[in-house]
């Protein structure tokens, strides 16, 4: 049996996967401390839980034939050192497997980059070592999120790479700087997501939380730079 810790399950999303039936791993801790999060309680990965991860697997028994996939998410799925063995687990029992991941170790994302069929890669900011620290609390090692992705565009893996377009921290020019680094790299699929409100978050206003995805410009842009191109909202 796995020794991980989760954080919460969702037990069917049609969204965290493309186009299966999933249910959703929310797995406990993030090195991180992006200003965006929502899920900021899965940030401390000693945080009691509740959730006993065999009692999942029973769940999963039950749903096999209706559930298509399980998704990692979190947090961070790679903070956690059993994640390949628990990959493996649900596995066996028939599953795809989706990752949602912002590439945070590259020697533990190269591990399960085999047993996985599709990964979620998140992109917090231009790939710079200034402006990645700068969105993730002064923590993230960009060398590290390149390296991890590198290994991804060369895996054959089916996977997209998206961006929450959180206007304190980002702007237009930063999404084309992202869009020139992820191109470049031979990413096919590129997905901008609006940024959803945190509850201390009293300023922004709804027209600034559009802006960057609503911008013709950089859409027509994005679509020319891309096979596949959308905005989530």
């Amino acid at each position: 049996m796995s020794s991980i810790k989760i954080g919460g399950i969702e037990k069917f999303s049609i969204v965290d996967f493309p186009n299966r039936m999933a249910a959703v791993v929310f797995m406990q801790g993030c090195p991180w401390r992006c200003p965006f999060c929502h899920n900021s309680h899965l940030q401390d990965v000693n945080a009691q839980t509740n959730i006993v991860w065999q009692k999942f697997m029973d769940f999963l028994k039950q749903r096999q034939g209706m559930l298509d996939a399980v998704v990692f998410s979190g947090g961070e799925p790679l903070v956690q050192a059993g994640l390949a063995d628990a990959i493996r687990e649900v596995k066996a029992l028939g599953y795809e497997i989706g990752l949602h991941t912002g590439g945070y170790l590259p020697e533990r994302f190269k591990e399960v980059l085999p047993l996985v069929d599709w990964v979620g890669f998140d992109i917090k900011a231009p790939l710079e070592a200034k402006a990645y620290k700068e969105v993730t609390g002064g923590i993230a090692d960009v060398a590290k999120v390149y390296k991890s992705l590198q290994a991804l565009c060369a895996s054959g893996k089916h996977f997209e790479c998206r961006t929450t377009c959180d206007p304190r921290f980002l702007s237009i020019d930063d999404i084309y700087t992202i869009a020139d680094s992820l191109k470049n790299m031979g990413v096919k699929e590129y997905y901008l997501q609006k940024y959803r409100k945190i509850p201390s978050d009293t300023d922004t206003t709804e027209g600034q939380c559009a802006a960057l995805v609503e911008n013709e410009k950089l859409s027509a842009y994005l679509r020319d730079s891309f096979e596949v191109f959308d905005v989530r909202i």
